[in-house]
């Protein structure tokens, strides 16, 4: 049966960490609030969680899983080559809603597949972010089933994934459909363009780096 903790407005944060904590470092999968839906997260250098992770979304052995960070310097451990700019938007939208695709450093002994890109992001849930500072990258998935929204509450959440999931944390209802999923900038080389439109715009990431081209930019201009 999972266990449940209710946290909700900082209620009890530091029970649900250190159990977060624990059960990432068993190889289980725990239910985390973000911004705007309940995830799924594993410990990104446990084969056994990525196992259940993939396992419990369906996922084939090689598919790539999104990983959280909880600071930035973080990234230096796990993605090689971080260019100029991938450091000035990380500094710029950090924590926040956008994710950096990057190139996994080549030696890490974890369970992704070295042709993909590394998808990296750093969230602005309090509890999400506590619960990063202790465990380091996590791979964090949406909560949900293939054909179903992502969670914005608890029991949502448990009613798709519960049997796969050791604990959850009740940060009560979350956002959902009011905020728009994360903008995803693919800056593994140069210029970083927009791959994905979401939470933050185009003019908003440009500002910060102006060399980032949008989402429907002609490679050939």
């Amino acid at each position: 049966m999972t266990q449940r903790i209710s946290c909700p407005d900082g209620a009890h944060r530091d029970q649900a960490v250190a159990s977060a904590l624990a059960a990432v470092r068993r190889g289980d999968l725990v239910l985390i609030p973000t911004e705007s839906v309940y995830a799924i997260a594993a410990d990104a250098f446990s084969a056994r969680g990525m196992e259940a992770l993939r396992e419990a979304k369906g996922y084939d052995p090689s598919t790539p899983v999104p990983v959280m960070v909880g600071r930035r310097a973080t990234v230096a451990g796990i993605a090689a080559r971080i260019s100029t700019e991938a450091r000035a938007l990380m500094e710029g939208f950090w924590p926040g809603e956008l994710t950096v695709l990057l190139t996994a450093q080549p030696s890490l002994a974890w369970d992704q597949p070295s042709d993909h890109p590394l998808a990296v992001r750093m969230p602005l849930h309090p509890l999400a972010l506590a619960l990063l500072a202790q465990t380091g990258p996590l791979a964090v998935t949406s909560a949900n089933v293939p054909g179903l929204p992502a969670p914005i509450a608890v029991d949502d959440a448990l009613e798709q994934v519960g049997e796969a999931v050791a604990l959850a944390l009740d940060a009560g209802e979350l956002a959902g459909a009011q905020t728009l999923p994360s903008t995803i900038v693919d800056a593994r080389s140069a210029p970083p363009r927009i791959v994905r439109s979401g939470a933050l715009s185009a003019e908003s990431i440009r500002r910060v780096c102006p060399s980032v081209l949008p989402e429907d930019a002609d490679e050939g201009a």
